[in-house]
């Protein structure tokens, strides 16, 4: 396992302890590994995103594709007894 070693201010190790100590996290090591792998992760989802979009973009769909669903919203909400 690698370790790493950080320099945080005190107002963060402040709030860091406080979590500890309200048993948010096990320890400081366990916040750390919590917030790297929502930080990796949340970037992971937003490259999947932009690249999808791209996708997208570059290629969109086309009528045919698609038009199928707008027909059946119409129709569901069509059947709607308001």
């Amino acid at each position: 396992m690698s370790q790493l070693v950080t320099r945080i201010d005190a107002d963060l190790a402040r709030d860091l302890d406080a979590l500890v100590a309200e048993g948010v996290v096990a320890s400081r090591s366990d916040a750390v590994r919590q917030a790297l792998r929502t930080l990796i992760e949340r970037h992971r989802r937003r490259r999947i995103a932009e690249e999808t979009v791209a996708a997208y973009t570059a290629q969109p769909q086309t009528k045919e594709e698609i038009g199928w669903a707008d027909e059946a919203a119409i129709r569901m909400i069509e059947d709607e007894p308001w």
